[in-house]
């Protein structure tokens, strides 16, 4: 199922709390509509945040829900909170989805690159070699590499997620730009890895045949609920985010099995090093 963008995390949170509360008080869909007075549909979009609830909305449902007083004041501010605009939206030209908001609120990200260095790893020189392929005037470009460049400062807070980041070797051999930007930017791939909440590992090209072959991918993992899990890939005809636990659970699996034909963390990250000083 093809995720629909939300301004923020805590908009996906508070459908998936409305939408438990109403299954356990045994109220299909349509029952609940009915008795609050709306269409089914006005119901299946806050249910699955299509759409920006009133709060007055949440207050009915979850008078009908039956929730306690305690659990009323937090979803009413959960509701208050949910559709907050965050820095990316400033660049909303830029990113077209909701992987900026989703990678925001991420605890761990868990990322496959076959081609590129991930966006959230680039340097301004090799983001700007990328950006420029683009055939964009300079000016879009430019506003391209900030965005991109604000999008990395995500691992720099004190309460940044975790990345694990696969690569493959192509990806550090592969020169983009010219032979003194790959040496930045690999050098500063080296220097990522020594911060705690970062990891990266290496896919060697003699591995032979993987599933990380069909492309790249990402799943994004958040601390309250794996429930909330998003896996996304990003590619020529667009974004594509999948969020149902069957479609999640596959990608997680082929994550697993890409870091377990990599190269061990201390490993890839001398490897870097050593192609970096060539």
């Amino acid at each position: 199922m093809a995720f629909v963008s939300s301004p923020t995390t805590r908009g996906r949170r508070l459908a998936f709390e409305l939408r438990n509360l109403r299954s356990r008080t045994g109220l299909t869909p349509t029952q609940a509509a009915r008795q609050l007075g709306w269409s089914l549909s006005k119901l299946t979009r806050i249910e699955r945040a299509q759409t920006q609830p009133k709060i007055a909305d949440i207050e009915a449902a979850l008078a009908l829900y039956g929730v306690d007083t305690a659990k009323r004041a937090a979803l009413i501010q959960l509701a208050k909170e949910s559709w907050k605009r965050g820095w990316w939206t400033a660049y909303a030209d830029v990113f077209s989805g909701s992987i900026v908001a989703l990678e925001d609120e991420a605890s761990l990200i868990h990322a496959w690159e076959p081609q590129l260095v991930p966006g959230l790893l680039q340097t301004e020189e090799y983001a700007s070699a990328i950006i420029g392929l683009l055939r964009l005037d300079a000016e879009s470009v430019h506003r391209r590499v900030v965005a991109r460049m604000n999008r990395g400062m995500l691992l720099r807070r004190p309460n940044g997620p975790n990345l694990h980041a696969l690569l493959d070797e192509s990806v550090l051999r592969r020169i983009i730009g010219s032979h003194e930007v790959m040496r930045g930017q690999l050098s500063a791939l080296v220097r990522a890895a020594e911060r705690p909440n970062i990891t990266i590992q290496v896919v060697r090209l003699d591995a032979g045949a993987h599933i990380g072959l069909e492309g790249a991918m990402e799943l994004i993992s958040f601390a309250e609920d794996s429930e909330l899990d998003v896996a996304y890939a990003e590619g020529p005809m667009g974004d594509i985010y999948l969020e149902s636990t069957e479609e999640v659970n596959r990608i997680r699996v082929d994550l697993e099995s890409i870091r377990s034909t990599a190269m061990s963390p201390s490993a890839s990250v001398e490897l870097i090093t050593a192609l970096a000083g060539e």
